[in-house]
């Protein structure tokens, strides 16, 4: 996957999450779990943006390692709100 590829499916990702957060219900939970889950969501395409304009090689290796942090914690917020039936899968 080049580039620009992956520039586009991050932002995708990014829409993704943001329709899946608007729909959650409106309950104390799902606005707890949907707020870390909108700000990881979105920041996976931002940081790979950022990485993309790395200065150095070390500096392009560091920002990736937050993209992957980041696209981790979507998992982990994932997984919270199916294991705690706050959001069923669709």
């Amino acid at each position: 996957m080049n580039e620009n590829e992956f520039k586009r499916r991050t932002k995708q990702l990014a829409l993704k999450v943001i329709e899946l957060v608007a729909s959650l219900p409106r309950t104390r939970e799902a606005d707890v779990i949907g707020r870390q889950l909108l700000r990881s969501g979105t920041s996976v395409g931002a940081n790979y943006r950022a990485a993309c304009r790395g200065r150095s090689t070390a500096d392009v290796i560091s920002k990736l390692g937050i993209v992957e942090e980041e696209a981790d914690e979507i998992m982990y917020w994932l997984e919270l709100l199916t294991e705690s039936a706050v959001a069923t899968p669709q």
